[in-house]
């Protein structure tokens, strides 16, 4: 029987540490680690019309100012037809950086007549550059590099993409 009141004298200090494990398991899975992608964004047709032709996408959409500044950060790839926009409204002149965006992007600044300004191509991985519109822009779409070139996507091209409904009038529509 010592040996019984050897493991019953030990069981509180087992418990107590098992407990503390669990509680900074559970914590950790509360909280996603630095360095992980953003997820969970609406994802909204998009087409790109070239003078070749009608281009199809399914981009997230990074509506919030939390959402836009983690835009792509920390993707290690972006898959064929997709990327990411970033509404402005009102429309403004836009800066981006590459800081903790792991692969090349190309940039597509769109004015507020939906059609591009100006294109950034293959922007740098980790670069902390500025990447500027030219004037002010209604929204930025970002593809993976490359893709405005191999596509034959210019300034000029007009861009459409399913807008946000401001907050009431889906409500409104959804009454009658």
């Amino acid at each position: 029987m010592a040996w019984a009141a050897v493991l019953l004298a030990g069981l509180p200090a087992m418990t107590a540490g098992l407990s503390a494990g669990l509680s900074a398991a559970w914590a950790a899975e509360a909280v996603p680690p630095a360095g992980t992608p953003q997820a969970g964004l609406k994802i909204v047709p998009l087409e790109i019309a070239t003078a070749r032709q009608t281009l199809h996408y399914k981009v997230e959409v990074a509506q919030s100012a939390d959402q836009q500044a983690a835009g792509m950060m920390f993707r290690k790839h972006v898959p064929p037809g997709t990327g990411m926009i970033f509404p402005m409204n009102p429309p403004r002149r836009a800066s981006f950086w590459m800081r903790n965006t792991l692969v090349p992007l190309d940039l597509l600044f769109i004015g507020a007549d939906g059609r591009i300004r100006n294109i950034i191509a293959e922007a740098a991985p980790l670069s902390e550059a500025p990447l500027s519109s030219l004037g002010e822009v209604a929204a930025v779409l970002e593809l993976a590099g490359g893709e405005a070139a191999r596509q034959g996507i210019r300034p000029g091209d007009r861009v459409r993409w399913q807008k946000a409904v401001p907050v009431g009038l889906h409500d409104k529509a959804e009454r009658r």
